[in-house]
């Protein structure tokens, strides 16, 4: 008895030649500028501020809601006088610090929690247990422990940083290749050397959303950890500027803050993050 199965004849199909069929299409330069990703993002921001000025107008209290131009002189103002920039400066300089620490830290618990049993335990149980711990809620115990000044503030931006970089770090471990894993070993390395040159490289998409993720986590608690710190000091960064602005009803100037908390959100994510991802992951083609 035969058991293999029928061998199906090969055949060769004839394609219908393209003929004056034009395969590429003529853009006009309107077009051309529409598939540039900046223009887009610009007219949404333009769409939102003119969605913005015209609900101001119908609303006609500035105390409430003023005007896109009233905050964008505001912002203007601001910026030329230099307290506004002072501030922006004092933040950013504690969140550096903060987001430096985090990722120390987070890259030294990785790298144990992939080297060792005690390691992994421990990542485990930690991140289990201060995860879900916000991180503004530690406020008041870094304000006992390290009082009034930016220790304090790092403290909290160090939390918010270290245990979601931790995770996705870990889970980008986790996912290399057995293949990369045994290439690594067959080149004799070891320890912190197997890490840097085979894990850091394959994770590193898993790396990058982590640090966006953190940076996110970072600035969002840096802003609300500055209305009370500042609150208790009476100094601070862009966080207390927006707070003194409302206690003293200058809603212009706090929304010129607020403004400036969403610009330096908007640079940092499309301009550091978004080149970091261009000339690592996406020219790898690890990413699209």
């Amino acid at each position: 008895m035969n058991a293999l199965p029928p061998v199906r004849p090969e055949y060769e199909r004839e394609l219908a030649p393209l003929g004056d069929l034009v395969i590429e299409r003529d853009l006009s330069v309107a077009q051309r500028v529409w598939q540039q990703g900046w223009v887009r993002k610009l007219s949404i921001l333009l769409l939102l501020a003119l969605i913005w000025e015209i609900a101001a107008r119908v609303q006609n209290n500035d105390l409430l809601l003023p005007s896109f131009i009233d905050t964008a002189r505001a912002f203007g103002e601001g910026l030329l006088s230099g307290e506004l920039l002072d501030k922006v400066w004092i933040s950013l300089k504690v969140l550096v610090k903060g987001y430096v620490i985090g990722i120390v830290l987070a890259f030294v618990l990785t790298t144990l929690a992939v080297s060792t049993q005690f390691g992994r335990d421990l990542l485990s149980t930690l991140t289990s247990m201060l995860n879900p711990l916000p991180a503004i809620a530690l406020l008041p115990l870094a304000l006992l422990w390290f009082g009034l000044g930016e220790n304090s503030l790092i403290f909290v931006l160090v939390h918010s940083v270290l245990w979601a970089l931790a995770l996705n770090t870990y889970a980008g471990f986790l996912g290399v290749s057995e293949t990369l894993r045994m290439g690594g070993r067959n080149y004799g390395l070891r320890g912190l050397r197997y890490v840097l040159l085979i894990l850091v490289p394959a994770a590193l998409p898993s790396i990058l959303a982590g640090l966006k993720i953190g940076w996110a986590f970072a600035w969002r608690t840096l802003i609300a950890a500055e209305l009370v710190f500042g609150a208790s000091s009476g100094r601070g960064g862009l966080g207390w500027y927006i707070f003194q602005n409302r206690n003293e009803l200058y809603t212009d100037k706090v929304f010129a803050g607020l403004a400036a908390v969403i610009l330096i959100g908007l640079v940092v994510e499309n301009l550091v993050f978004d080149s970091l991802e261009r000339v690592t992951v996406k020219r790898w083609g690890m990413q699209r």
